[in-house]
Protein backbone atom coordinates (compact mmCIF):
# COMPACT_ATOMS: atom_id res chain seq x y z
CA UNK A 1 0.00 0.00 0.00
CA UNK A 2 2.41 2.55 1.00
CA UNK A 3 4.13 1.57 -2.37
CA UNK A 4 1.32 2.36 -4.14
CA UNK A 5 1.03 5.49 -2.82
CA UNK A 6 4.34 6.82 -3.20
CA UNK A 7 4.06 5.69 -6.48
CA UNK A 8 1.04 7.00 -7.82
CA UNK A 9 1.23 10.52 -5.52
CA UNK A 10 1.29 12.72 -8.13
CA UNK A 11 -1.37 11.21 -10.03
CA UNK A 12 -3.50 11.32 -6.38
CA UNK A 13 -2.53 14.77 -6.17
CA UNK A 14 -3.59 16.01 -9.37
CA UNK A 15 -6.94 14.13 -8.85
CA UNK A 16 -7.80 15.70 -5.68
CA UNK A 17 -6.61 19.32 -7.22
CA UNK A 18 -8.64 18.93 -10.56
CA UNK A 19 -11.90 17.43 -8.77
CA UNK A 20 -11.45 19.71 -5.32
CA UNK A 21 -11.14 22.96 -7.76
CA UNK A 22 -14.53 21.72 -9.35
CA UNK A 23 -16.01 20.86 -5.67
CA UNK A 24 -15.39 25.07 -5.26
CA UNK A 25 -17.14 25.99 -7.98
CA UNK A 26 -19.85 23.26 -7.37
CA UNK A 27 -20.30 23.73 -4.09
CA UNK A 28 -20.40 27.42 -4.27
CA UNK A 29 -22.95 27.83 -7.11
CA UNK A 30 -25.73 24.81 -5.23
CA UNK A 31 -25.14 25.40 -1.74
CA UNK A 32 -24.12 29.19 -1.95
CA UNK A 33 -20.94 28.46 0.11
CA UNK A 34 -19.63 31.66 2.25
CA UNK A 35 -17.01 32.44 4.76
CA UNK A 36 -17.76 35.57 6.64
CA UNK A 37 -20.96 36.22 4.23
CA UNK A 38 -18.36 36.26 1.12
CA UNK A 39 -18.63 33.51 -2.08
CA UNK A 40 -14.97 31.76 -1.64
CA UNK A 41 -15.50 31.55 -5.41
CA UNK A 42 -18.07 32.17 -8.26
CA UNK A 43 -18.07 31.61 -12.11
CA UNK A 44 -16.11 29.20 -14.02
CA UNK A 45 -12.90 28.49 -15.42
CA UNK A 46 -12.91 30.86 -18.50
CA UNK A 47 -14.08 33.82 -15.72
CA UNK A 48 -14.12 34.12 -11.80
CA UNK A 49 -13.64 35.88 -8.66
CA UNK A 50 -11.96 34.08 -5.50
CA UNK A 51 -12.97 35.20 -1.98
CA UNK A 52 -15.08 37.93 -3.54
CA UNK A 53 -12.40 40.56 -4.53
CA UNK A 54 -9.39 38.45 -6.30
CA UNK A 55 -10.76 38.15 -10.18
CA UNK A 56 -9.76 35.03 -12.39
CA UNK A 57 -9.94 34.79 -15.94
CA UNK A 58 -8.27 32.62 -18.45
CA UNK A 59 -5.83 35.03 -20.30
CA UNK A 60 -6.72 32.92 -23.70
CA UNK A 61 -10.55 33.50 -23.48
CA UNK A 62 -9.73 37.29 -22.79
CA UNK A 63 -7.23 37.26 -25.78
CA UNK A 64 -9.67 36.06 -28.04
CA UNK A 65 -12.50 38.87 -27.16
CA UNK A 66 -9.53 41.22 -27.83
CA UNK A 67 -8.82 39.76 -30.99
CA UNK A 68 -13.02 40.46 -31.17
CA UNK A 69 -12.26 44.27 -31.26
CA UNK A 70 -14.22 44.47 -27.68
CA UNK A 71 -13.04 45.97 -25.04
CA UNK A 72 -12.69 44.05 -21.54
CA UNK A 73 -13.33 45.09 -18.23
CA UNK A 74 -10.34 46.26 -15.85
CA UNK A 75 -11.28 43.32 -13.66
CA UNK A 76 -11.10 40.89 -16.28
CA UNK A 77 -7.85 42.17 -17.88
CA UNK A 78 -6.16 41.95 -13.86
CA UNK A 79 -7.39 38.32 -13.74
CA UNK A 80 -6.19 37.55 -16.79
CA UNK A 81 -2.67 38.70 -15.89
CA UNK A 82 -3.21 37.13 -12.38
CA UNK A 83 -3.74 33.65 -14.01
CA UNK A 84 -0.71 34.01 -17.17
CA UNK A 85 1.71 35.48 -14.23
CA UNK A 86 0.55 32.19 -11.99
CA UNK A 87 1.36 30.02 -14.42
CA UNK A 88 4.90 31.88 -15.95
CA UNK A 89 6.11 30.88 -12.51
CA UNK A 90 4.59 27.39 -12.01
CA UNK A 91 4.46 26.00 -15.72
CA UNK A 92 2.06 27.20 -18.06
CA UNK A 93 1.05 23.59 -18.67
CA UNK A 94 0.36 22.40 -15.37
CA UNK A 95 -3.15 23.87 -16.25
CA UNK A 96 -3.34 20.88 -18.03
CA UNK A 97 -2.46 17.91 -15.87
CA UNK A 98 -3.70 19.73 -12.12
CA UNK A 99 -6.65 21.45 -13.13
CA UNK A 100 -8.58 20.92 -16.38
CA UNK A 101 -11.35 18.71 -16.19
CA UNK A 102 -10.84 17.03 -19.15
CA UNK A 103 -7.37 15.38 -18.24
CA UNK A 104 -9.62 12.64 -16.25
CA UNK A 105 -11.36 11.63 -19.50
CA UNK A 106 -8.34 11.91 -21.38
CA UNK A 107 -6.13 9.83 -18.76
CA UNK A 108 -8.77 7.32 -18.61
CA UNK A 109 -8.83 6.60 -21.87
CA UNK A 110 -5.20 6.52 -22.39
CA UNK A 111 -5.13 3.57 -19.45
CA UNK A 112 -7.85 1.41 -21.37
CA UNK A 113 -6.15 2.42 -24.84
CA UNK A 114 -2.95 0.73 -23.14
CA UNK A 115 -5.08 -1.88 -21.78
CA UNK A 116 -6.67 -3.01 -24.72
CA UNK A 117 -3.24 -2.28 -26.95
CA UNK A 118 -5.73 -0.36 -29.43
CA UNK A 119 -2.89 1.44 -32.61
CA UNK A 120 -3.51 4.44 -33.46
CA UNK A 121 -5.70 4.70 -36.38
CA UNK A 122 -4.55 8.18 -37.65
CA UNK A 123 -1.34 10.48 -36.78
CA UNK A 124 -1.84 14.22 -36.26
CA UNK A 125 1.45 16.56 -35.98
CA UNK A 126 1.53 18.25 -32.93
CA UNK A 127 2.26 21.54 -34.15
CA UNK A 128 -1.32 21.23 -35.55
CA UNK A 129 -2.37 22.46 -31.70
CA UNK A 130 -0.35 25.82 -32.52
CA UNK A 131 -2.29 26.42 -36.07
CA UNK A 132 -5.66 25.81 -34.35
CA UNK A 133 -4.88 28.54 -31.49
CA UNK A 134 -3.81 30.71 -34.57
CA UNK A 135 -7.26 29.96 -36.32
CA UNK A 136 -9.70 30.62 -33.38
CA UNK A 137 -8.05 33.83 -32.85
CA UNK A 138 -8.37 35.06 -36.63
CA UNK A 139 -11.95 33.75 -36.57
CA UNK A 140 -12.36 35.59 -33.34
CA UNK A 141 -11.13 38.56 -35.08
CA UNK A 142 -13.16 37.92 -38.48
CA UNK A 143 -16.66 36.58 -36.49
CA UNK A 144 -16.50 38.89 -33.52
CA UNK A 145 -17.40 36.48 -31.05
CA UNK A 146 -14.70 34.67 -28.55
CA UNK A 147 -14.29 31.35 -31.38
CA UNK A 148 -12.75 28.86 -29.29
CA UNK A 149 -14.83 29.37 -26.25
CA UNK A 150 -18.07 28.46 -27.74
CA UNK A 151 -16.72 25.37 -28.73
CA UNK A 152 -14.46 24.44 -26.10
CA UNK A 153 -15.26 20.81 -24.92
CA UNK A 154 -13.39 21.78 -21.50
CA UNK A 155 -16.01 24.69 -20.88
CA UNK A 156 -19.02 22.48 -22.22
CA UNK A 157 -17.15 19.82 -19.23
CA UNK A 158 -16.92 22.07 -16.47
CA UNK A 159 -20.44 23.73 -17.18
CA UNK A 160 -22.00 19.97 -17.55
CA UNK A 161 -20.45 18.99 -14.36
CA UNK A 162 -21.38 22.21 -12.29
CA UNK A 163 -24.81 23.07 -13.93
CA UNK A 164 -25.59 20.34 -15.85
CA UNK A 165 -25.90 21.38 -19.29
CA UNK A 166 -25.94 18.14 -21.05
CA UNK A 167 -23.39 19.00 -24.52
CA UNK A 168 -20.51 18.63 -21.77
CA UNK A 169 -20.92 14.59 -21.68
CA UNK A 170 -21.25 14.25 -25.54
CA UNK A 171 -17.97 16.56 -25.90
CA UNK A 172 -16.02 13.98 -22.86
CA UNK A 173 -17.37 11.17 -24.99
CA UNK A 174 -16.12 12.16 -28.15
CA UNK A 175 -13.01 13.15 -26.92
CA UNK A 176 -12.65 9.81 -25.24
CA UNK A 177 -13.38 7.78 -28.27
CA UNK A 178 -10.82 10.06 -30.23
CA UNK A 179 -8.45 9.35 -28.04
CA UNK A 180 -8.94 5.76 -27.39
CA UNK A 181 -8.89 4.50 -31.68
CA UNK A 182 -8.00 7.87 -33.19
CA UNK A 183 -4.37 8.93 -31.48
CA UNK A 184 -2.67 8.61 -28.50
CA UNK A 185 -2.72 11.83 -26.60
CA UNK A 186 -4.83 12.85 -29.59
CA UNK A 187 -6.92 15.86 -27.87
CA UNK A 188 -4.03 17.00 -24.94
CA UNK A 189 -1.04 16.79 -26.82
CA UNK A 190 -1.88 17.18 -30.86
CA UNK A 191 -5.50 19.36 -31.07
CA UNK A 192 -6.40 21.81 -27.78
CA UNK A 193 -5.06 24.98 -28.40
CA UNK A 194 -5.26 25.88 -24.71
CA UNK A 195 -2.80 23.72 -23.85
CA UNK A 196 -1.15 25.32 -27.07
CA UNK A 197 -1.30 29.10 -25.72
CA UNK A 198 -0.16 27.84 -22.06
CA UNK A 199 3.23 26.24 -23.36
CA UNK A 200 3.75 29.74 -24.70
CA UNK A 201 4.15 31.21 -20.48
CA UNK A 202 5.57 27.90 -19.91
CA UNK A 203 9.08 28.13 -21.30
CA UNK A 204 9.15 30.99 -18.49
CA UNK A 205 8.38 28.61 -15.49
CA UNK A 206 10.44 28.76 -12.39
CA UNK A 207 9.38 25.14 -11.05
CA UNK A 208 10.86 22.51 -13.31
CA UNK A 209 11.14 18.62 -13.47
CA UNK A 210 14.89 18.32 -13.03
CA UNK A 211 17.03 15.76 -14.58
CA UNK A 212 20.29 13.63 -13.46
CA UNK A 213 22.07 12.32 -16.08
CA UNK A 214 24.61 10.54 -14.05
CA UNK A 215 22.36 6.88 -13.12
CA UNK A 216 20.43 7.20 -16.35
CA UNK A 217 20.26 3.59 -18.69
CA UNK A 218 18.14 5.11 -20.63
CA UNK A 219 15.66 2.36 -20.27
CA UNK A 220 12.82 4.59 -22.40
CA UNK A 221 10.31 4.30 -19.60
CA UNK A 222 10.19 8.20 -18.86
CA UNK A 223 9.01 8.22 -22.52
CA UNK A 224 6.46 5.44 -22.79
CA UNK A 225 4.45 7.28 -19.92
CA UNK A 226 5.08 10.99 -20.67
CA UNK A 227 1.87 12.76 -22.33
CA UNK A 228 5.02 14.51 -24.16
CA UNK A 229 7.98 12.20 -24.17
CA UNK A 230 9.40 15.04 -27.13
CA UNK A 231 10.38 17.09 -24.47
CA UNK A 232 12.01 14.27 -22.77
CA UNK A 233 15.29 14.92 -25.16
CA UNK A 234 17.91 12.82 -23.06
CA UNK A 235 20.88 14.45 -24.80
CA UNK A 236 19.30 18.30 -24.25
CA UNK A 237 17.95 17.42 -20.77
CA UNK A 238 21.06 16.14 -19.55
CA UNK A 239 23.08 19.81 -20.84
CA UNK A 240 20.56 21.81 -19.19
CA UNK A 241 19.66 19.72 -16.10
CA UNK A 242 16.13 20.45 -16.62
CA UNK A 243 13.12 19.47 -18.78
CA UNK A 244 13.26 22.94 -20.56
CA UNK A 245 10.56 22.71 -22.94
CA UNK A 246 6.95 24.84 -22.44
CA UNK A 247 5.36 21.68 -23.04
CA UNK A 248 6.02 19.88 -20.05
CA UNK A 249 2.96 19.67 -17.92
CA UNK A 250 4.71 18.84 -14.95
CA UNK A 251 2.39 15.85 -14.32
CA UNK A 252 5.25 14.10 -12.28
CA UNK A 253 5.18 10.86 -14.31
CA UNK A 254 8.60 10.72 -15.40
CA UNK A 255 9.57 11.04 -11.61
CA UNK A 256 7.39 8.18 -10.37
CA UNK A 257 8.20 5.54 -12.99
CA UNK A 258 12.16 6.06 -13.07
CA UNK A 259 13.89 3.36 -11.78
CA UNK A 260 17.18 5.17 -10.67
CA UNK A 261 15.50 8.47 -9.72
CA UNK A 262 16.61 10.77 -12.49
CA UNK A 263 13.81 13.16 -12.22
CA UNK A 264 12.78 15.59 -9.54
CA UNK A 265 10.58 18.45 -9.04
CA UNK A 266 12.78 21.57 -8.17
CA UNK A 267 13.58 25.18 -9.12
CA UNK A 268 14.81 26.46 -12.12
CA UNK A 269 18.64 26.35 -11.94
CA UNK A 270 20.13 27.60 -15.17
CA UNK A 271 18.78 28.72 -18.81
Amino acid sequence: MISWLKNNRFLISRRISQIGILLLFYVSVHFDWKVGGVEILEGNLSSSTFLGIIPLADPFAALQILFTGHSLFTETLLGAGIILVFYALVGGRSFCSWVCPMNIVTDSSLKLRNWLKIPSAIQISRRVRYYILALALILSALTGVAAFEWISPISMLQRELIFGMKLGWVAAAMIFLFDLFGQRGGWCGHLCPLGAFYSIPGKMSLIRIQFNQDPCTKCGDCHRICPEPQVLNLRRIGEESMVSSGNCTNCGRCVTVCPEDCFQFSFRTKK
